[in-house]
This record gives structure tokens, C-alpha cells and sequence, in this order.
């Protein structure tokens, strides 16, 4: 089993940075690919970012550039660092664990979350 703690999050201005972190425990050897989503009110759950060992992958143009996820392996951490942040970034944010090496950013193929995150951006 694997399990997925969450910290950072919280409420900045529009522009402003946060850094999400995901701590995981357990059977952490098994983990080969992690990401985030988000979930923003009233819409459905939605990917923002993968990784896979070095290799990076962003949900589209409205957060790459903005966003970086990285992760420690040696700690088992994973990080969201969001710059620029927009009104639109408004959700609650969840960090995902599979084992599986096809890391395709979709919820299904995704065993372990999060316990989520809320990231407000006022404006």
C-alpha cells in the first residue's frame, strides 16, 4: 500500500506563487509514475501535470510555463511549484501515484491520491 499526504495550498493574489508538496509512504519502490490534478468548483477533476523519472508532462498551455512539477526521489516528494497564478488556477489540487509506467495524465489510470489541497487566487 502507498499513501499520499498532501501539504502547502492556501490563498494568494493573482501573480502570486505557491508550492504544493505530496509526501508518500509506504510501498514507495512500486510508485513509477506521479502527477497532479485539480478540481476546480463546480467541474470535473482534471489533470495539470505528470512525471516520470526525469521525464515531464503538462495537461496544456495555460500551466506549462507556469507550473513545474519535480519531484525527490529520495525523500519521496513530489512538488507543484505554480507561479503567476490566475483566478482560473482555483481548485482543489490532489497528487497521484500508479504503478504503472504508462503515465498518462487521466484519473483511471491513477491507484493512490492525495487527501487534496485547497489553492485560492483572488483577484
Amino acid at each position: 500500500q502507498v499513501q499520499l499526504v498532501q501539504s502547502g495550498g492556501g490563498s494568494v493574489e493573482t501573480g502570486g506563487s505557491l508550492r504544493l508538496s505530496c509526501t508518500a509512504s509506504g510501498y514507495t519502490s512500486s510508485l513509477r509514475c506521479m502527477a497532479w490534478f485539480r478540481q476546480a468548483p463546480g467541474k470535473e477533476r482534471e489533470g495539470v501535470a505528470s512525471i516520470y523519472a526525469t521525464r515531464t508532462n503538462y495537461s496544456d498551455d495555460s500551466v506549462r510555463g507556469r507550473f513545474t512539477i519535480s519531484q525527490d526521489i529520495a525523500k519521496n516528494i513530489l512538488y507543484l511549484q505554480m507561479n503567476s497564478l490566475e483566478p482560473e488556477d482555483t481548485a482543489m489540487y490532489y497528487c497521484a501515484a500508479t504503478p504503472r509506467s504508462f503515465c498518462y495524465l487521466a484519473e483511471h489510470n491513477f491507484h493512490y491520491w492525495g487527501q487534496g489541497t485547497k489553492v485560492t487566487v483572488s483577484s
